[in-house]
């Protein structure tokens, strides 16, 4: 039976398969649509196969509301060029879609990913595979409710980000939140503030900054500096490295550009192993209590400063409080394209050379 241009684009169009897959599967099946659709199917099936184990790490974030509820969702492709895919970009707002309608919540152990997947969205995510012709994997999601809710993408759906609030929910609030979550998108916190941070989050953070002061001891307050430079000089320093010392200890400033990586790095090891010592000077404690302060100024939303801030100066919570002071940051959700993951390296020049030497 000979097989008509309309039946192959009908059979396209019905599978997203390539024109020439549909031309063959409508032939071996004598121009049988449904069979043909399931072969297609089948071979769709054993090509995901063969992507299993491929790196999907680029892909987009959709967002989906429903008045005090919302959904941001991470769906992965292989290539930024399959992101860009309008068929791509309706299937991840399916899939938030999907995911608002649910009694899940999301979270960060796959439970209720998988649980979407098992009810009846694998078969999308195997059809879209089919159709568009990479590994696709839904990464996850994360479901917010609040009094009010603002949600915000970045770079086509690079970053997704949604916050939530409590208390007032009036235009005003609205419009705060709206910033609010541009500020999340862009500053990247970590925490709401530091009240949400646990003890031991916070000792770590004060351990990791005492190390990382002591690993650069040109950095450290002048008396500690000094008594390490002192024993430096008398037993670990080479020769070069204590006449550079002797020549440019008056100017401390300069100092470091004359000593050597060597030399550095053995300051470095002095102040490590007289550690308990240094973490005892109230001078040297001061810098780290400064220096955690800062970062959690970084990483605490409340305490960064606004972006839109007029002066500069003026931290969110500020902002906030000048908005409403019935109005209180409880959730939010930052979803940055393929953070975490292994990214795949393109070789092209590799990729020629293996083709050439297939054929």
């Amino acid at each position: 039976m000979a097989i008509t241009a309309a039946q192959v684009k009908e059979l396209r169009e019905m599978t997203g398969a390539g024109m020439m897959d549909c031309k063959k599967a409508l032939n071996e099946t004598n121009g049988d649509l449904e069979a043909a659709v399931e072969i297609l199917r089948k071979s769709g099936a054993a090509k995901m196969e063969k992507k299993a184990s491929r790196i999907a790490a680029e892909g987009i974030c959709r967002v989906a509301v429903d008045g005090t509820k919302a959904v941001v969702a991470e769906v992965n492709s292989e290539t930024d060029f399959v992101a860009k895919n309008a068929i791509f970009q309706e299937f991840v707002q399916e899939v938030a879609d999907k995911a608002l309608a649910s009694g899940l919540n999301g979270g960060k152990n796959g439970e209720d990913v998988q649980a979407l997947l098992d009810g009846g969205l694998q078969e999308v995510v195997a059809e879209k595979t089919l159709t568009i012709g990479e590994k696709l994997s839904f990464r996850r999601f994360i479901k917010v409710e609040a009094d009010a809710i603002a949600t915000y993408l970045h770079g086509g759906g690079k970053i997704g980000v949604i916050v939530g609030s409590k208390g007032e929910k009036s235009d005003a609030v609205q419009t705060a939140l709206a910033n609010i979550a541009m500020q999340v998108a862009a500053m990247n916190p970590q925490y709401i503030s530091r009240n949400d941070m646990s003890a031991e989050e916070v000792a770590k953070l004060r351990e990791i900054t005492l190390e990382s002061a002591l690993n650069d001891p040109f950095t450290l307050p002048k008396p500690v500096l000094q008594k390490l430079l002192d024993e430096a000089v008398a037993s670990k320093w080479s020769a070069e490295d204590v006449t550079a010392y002797n020549e440019h200890k008056s100017n401390m400033n300069y100092l470091p550009n004359f000593i050597s990586k060597e030399g550095k790095a053995e300051l470095a090891q002095l102040a490590l192993a007289s550690k308990e010592e240094i973490a005892g000077n109230k001078i040297f404690n001061g810098l780290v209590e400064g220096r955690v302060s800062k970062q959690l100024k970084d990483i605490c939303l409340l305490e960064q400063t606004y972006v839109k801030a007029e002066d500069g100066k003026q931290s969110v919570a500020k902002y906030l409080d000048s908005v409403s002071k019935d109005m209180e940051i409880v959730q939010m959700v930052r979803f940055e394209v393929g953070e975490g993951m292994e990214k795949k390296v393109d070789d092209f020049a590799a990729e020629v050379a293996a083709q050439v030497a297939g054929n």
